[in-house]
């Protein structure tokens, strides 16, 4: 078996390491550190909850440490992510990982003040994470310089894409020096993502630690059919029944989330909803909330599906099949992370049967079908089209012919700007060799 401590990293981060509880590396960690250690170019495919971020994290933090310092407004390392948690939460890892280093780091996103970002920013930073509507916002505003950066992050790169933000990465991209180090990481690897690895990176090293569009085996994973007007009273008496605690719950659109978790806690049953729409201040009291056990059940649009990282989380649940099947991958991946065991309930009515053969396709398994007593669906019932948030039926076995929803290619305002629909030019990046002393 080995050991952090086996893979070349420096004494301050080991101890970072062992702080944090760890002492072997995940699968994609145990490959992904020495690749990027080496300086040059990376393309990762894994499972949400597999250890990405401590992948990219730890060797960046190495190869940063003996290097110069940022001069004024200079970023070193960039990291772009597609959503505020999940920036929050890797910037969390930077620094816990980075304790021990004398390197500066920041966390900027939209739906907040800019200021005390701007402030942040000034003196230079050795690794900023980002989103990217908000790092573009600042850039205009010349608050940043990205000339100096020997480092480029992608995380959750598909995500990114699934949410439109093409045109913002095209835009940093041309912001960037030639001559840098890429790191793409993705849970999982389509066309797209492979056709954005081929402009972006250069003779990149290639990671894939799980099967495409698999669900992590200590899932248990279960359907339960059920009439649409009986959902929300078969989710209450399952949680009730089964005294199920920190229960995260996925639905399709942002005013379903709001009613379902007012509808709960009328029932006694705390709940919140968390969606692009909510403030980035109730977002964090929520997320808060929900982690420490305090509040039962956190109700969430696809927005969550992403970065929300719970040690342990017990329970995910489908109250709605997402419209795209790879989303139900990425959804039940919040329970059940590294090798800890998780259950994802699905809430299936008549309307959504294409959608989950689309799943089944998907994953390559059937999944167990079961009623419960007292909420046999109607065997008359006649399916009714899928609202996707665009007022549009999706097309074929209830899949959208795009991609779905307003949260897929619509952002907040205050977190992206515009598109540039000019064509991206092809990069080829010489990477970095090892760091100045």
């Amino acid at each position: 078996m080995t050991l952090f401590s086996e893979l070349g990293l420096r004494v301050e981060l080991l101890r970072a390491i062992e702080a944090q509880g760890y002492t072997t590396p995940t699968p994609i960690q145990l490959q992904a550190i020495p690749a990027v250690l080496e300086g040059g170019d990376l393309l990762a495919s894994a499972q949400t909850g597999t250890g990405k971020t401590a992948g990219f994290t730890l060797p960046m933090l190495q190869r940063l440490a003996d290097g110069p310092r940022p001069g004024k407004r200079q970023i070193r390392a960039l990291v772009l992510t597609p959503t505020r948690e999940l920036a929050a939460q890797v910037g969390e890892s930077v620094a816990d990982y980075g304790r021990h280093l004398t390197l500066t780091s920041h966390v900027i996103f939209g739906g907040v003040g800019q200021q005390p970002q701007v402030d942040a920013i000034r003196p230079g930073l050795d690794v900023l994470t980002a989103t990217p509507g908000r790092l573009l916002d600042l850039h205009q505003q010349k608050h940043i310089d990205l000339s100096k950066v020997e480092i480029l992050v992608l995380d959750e790169a598909d995500r990114m894409l699934d949410m439109g933000f093409i045109h913002d990465i095209r835009k940093v991209l041309r912001l960037l020096p030639e001559k840098r180090q890429n790191l793409l990481f993705s849970a999982t690897f389509s066309n797209e993502i492979q056709a954005l690895a081929d402009k972006l990176l250069d003779k990149p090293k290639f990671i894939e630690v799980a099967r495409r569009n698999t669900t992590a085996e200590t899932v248990d994973q279960a359907i339960y059919r059920v009439d649409r007007d009986k959902k929300r009273d078969l989710l209450a008496h399952l949680i009730l029944r089964h005294g199920w605690h920190q229960v995260l719950v996925f639905t399709r659109t942002k005013h379903g989330a709001n009613r379902l978790a007012e509808q709960l806690s009328k029932q006694d049953i705390p709940a919140m909803a968390i969606h692009g729409n909510k403030s980035q201040s109730a977002r964090t009291r929520a997320l808060g909330a929900f982690k420490s056990g305090e509040l039962q059940v956190l109700v969430a649009t696809d927005i969550a599906a992403r970065g929300l990282d719970i040690n342990e989380l017990p329970y995910v649940v489908n109250f709605e099949l997402p419209n795209v099947a790879e989303d139900y991958v990425h959804r039940i991946g919040r329970t059940g992370r590294a090798g800890s065991e998780g259950q994802a309930v699905s809430l299936v009515c008549v309307d959504e049967h294409g959608l989950l053969k689309g799943i089944e396709r998907l994953i390559k398994r059937d999944l167990d079908k079961h009623i419960e007593p007292g909420f046999e669906p109607d065997p008359n019932a006649k399916p009714e089209p899928i609202e996707n948030g665009r007022n549009r039926r999706g097309g074929r076995h209830g899949q959208p012919r795009q991609n779905s929803g307003t949260e897929r290619r619509t952002r907040s305002a205050t977190d992206a700007k515009g598109t540039d629909a000019r064509p991206s030019r092809r990069r080829r990046s010489r990477a970095q060799g090892s760091q100045r002393a």
